[in-house]
């Protein structure tokens, strides 16, 4: 028992000096979140997230969320610290770890993905999001019907007009403006490609299939890229406008966004460039041709 004791302290010795002296040639010295398996990587990260957005972290942080012992808690730690350029520094006092001035998150989330860590021991509030629904059961007929490169027949009711014309469209793709899901097809009816709800689609459509001919011209506003300047509105006051900058994050004069020119609509619509008290505004748009390949 003695041997046996002696030799699994030496080990830990000869890994500790390891770790301390040479740290260069250690692995967790070159490892990084992605080298981590996933429960550990997300206690972690949100570890990092508590210094980015609270400013303070501890071990009782990471039992609370994700009931472990204090053991694997501290080791949570040590790999945070050897993984992290900016360690934060224990204060004995508050008896936490203080993020530092210089802090750099290990991996970056805005305020509202790390809205739930400020709910904790301060009030907070939400509103609830709209829930734009989709039927899965047409959204599957689109499916198989893009993936079998056909033609659909369908009803469908147009916001614009509120007719609901009997039309045949050829799905090709679908899309997301970040609240729900479109569809991109080209239209016989129009004789161009459109934007379509899937919602809008009747379930009692005749959903007739046939088959595509001649091929499909080539979509155009897709494979065309939009690289969008936008600045602050002009009818900002000069302090206004610095509180823009700061806000969406400016990293010069101008906020390069970059979408398809098909979603260029959503895009207006999104961030509200469309609406008479916008605080941003177009500077000008460069449209640069995209190839197409096999996929598009």
């Amino acid at each position: 028992m003695k041997n046996t004791h002696f030799s699994t302290h030496t080990v830990s010795i000869r890994i500790f000096s390891i770790w301390t002296i040479d740290p260069a040639s250690s692995y967790l010295s070159r490892m990084t979140l992605d080298h981590l398996k996933h429960a550990q990587r997300a206690r972690l990260v949100f570890l990092d997230h508590c210094l980015t957005w609270r400013g303070v972290a501890n071990r009782r942080d990471l039992e609370e969320r994700f009931g472990i012992s204090t053991a694997q808690a501290a080791v949570d730690f040590r790999v945070y610290l050897d993984l992290t350029a900016t360690p934060p520094v224990y204060d004995p006092t508050r008896k936490t770890y203080v993020a530092t001035p210089d802090h750099a998150p290990l991996a970056p989330a805005d305020a509202l993905q790390a809205f739930d860590l400020l709910s904790d021991d301060v009030g907070t509030a939400s509103l609830p999001r709209p829930t734009r629904q989709a039927d899965p059961a047409i959204i599957a007929r689109l499916y198989q019907t893009m993936r079998a490169q056909k033609a659909l027949r369908l009803c469908y009711t147009s916001i614009t007009s509120g007719e609901s014309p009997d039309q045949w469209i050829a799905p090709v793709r679908f899309t997301s403006d970040g609240e729900a899901v479109h569809l991109r097809a080209y239209s016989y009816k129009h004789q161009t490609y459109r934007n379509y709800l899937p919602i809008r689609i009747a379930p009692d459509s005749p959903f007739e299939q046939r088959e595509i001919a001649p091929p499909l011209p080539r979509d155009t506003d897709w494979h065309t890229k939009a690289l969008i300047k936008l600045r602050p509105a002009s009818h900002l006051t000069d302090a206004q406008a610095q509180v823009v900058r700061r806000e969406f994050g400016f990293r010069g004069t101008y906020l390069l966004v970059e979408t398809r020119k098909a979603l260029e609509f959503f895009l207006d619509h999104r961030w509200g460039l469309d609406r008479p008290d916008a605080r941003l505004e177009r500077a000008g748009t460069e449209y640069v041709s995209i190839p197409q390949t096999d996929t598009d």
